[in-house]
């Protein structure tokens, strides 16, 4: 089945992938929930079965993402000010906001560096680098490197995938059977266990 999709999906145009990859790659920073991780992988697994190549994969999804990287440093830097140091927040101590800006000052383009292998923490990384007012530049780059050397590893991860899909189906549709077998299994005792307490209350 795995196969098969991954199969029908290689006969799409291949700009169009293109186009997909770096949508998800972008979108992530702007929006976490987004599944651009998986969809990286799955997309390299196309490499062993379509045009799509390792090289332009990876130059895609690094700069979608380090787009999407500085645009929300640009939305930290816009709102940091209006929301972060307006004093609107009581929690937010002045004193507090001096530790941060000295921290992101001294360890944040650090941070940028090993912020892709933080999954679920980019949105928030950028949106204070903007708030902090790093660089703008240098973080489009620092982001831009962290991206690629993630992508890389999730990309290697995808053709690995990609040349043993034939073992992944076949673990998968055994894993649905099993599935299938205890959700029956705990059917048939609900069931069960149902019936005898109804016969205990006659």
């Amino acid at each position: 089945m795995l196969q098969q999709i991954i199969s029908y999906i290689g006969t799409l145009d291949t700009s169009l992938i293109y186009v997909v990859l770096f949508f998800f790659s972008f979108v992530e920073n702007i929006f976490p929930p987004s599944p651009s991780d998986f969809v990286v992988v799955f997309g390299a697994t196309l490499i062993s079965k379509s045009t799509l190549g390792f090289i332009p994969i990876l130059l895609i999804t690094s700069v979608g993402s380090a787009a999407g990287f500085i645009v929300m440093y640009f939305i930290g830097e816009f709102l940091g000010d209006k929301l972060v140091r307006s004093g609107r927040f009581k929690f937010i101590k002045k004193e507090s906001l001096e530790k941060a800006d000295q921290f992101f000052h001294k360890y944040g383009y650090n941070i940028i560096l090993i912020n892709r292998f933080l999954p679920g923490t980019r949105a928030v990384v950028s949106f204070f680098c903007g708030v902090h007012k790093l660089k703008p530049a240098r973080t489009f780059v620092y982001a831009a490197v962290s991206s690629f050397f993630w992508n890389a590893v999730l990309i290697f991860l995808g053709v690995m995938l990609g040349r043993n899909l034939d073992l992944v189906d076949h673990y998968l549709s055994e894993y649905s059977k099993i599935i299938l077998v205890v959700m029956a299994l705990v059917i048939i005792f609900v069931l069960i266990r149902f019936w005898l307490k109804k016969k205990k209350t006659k």
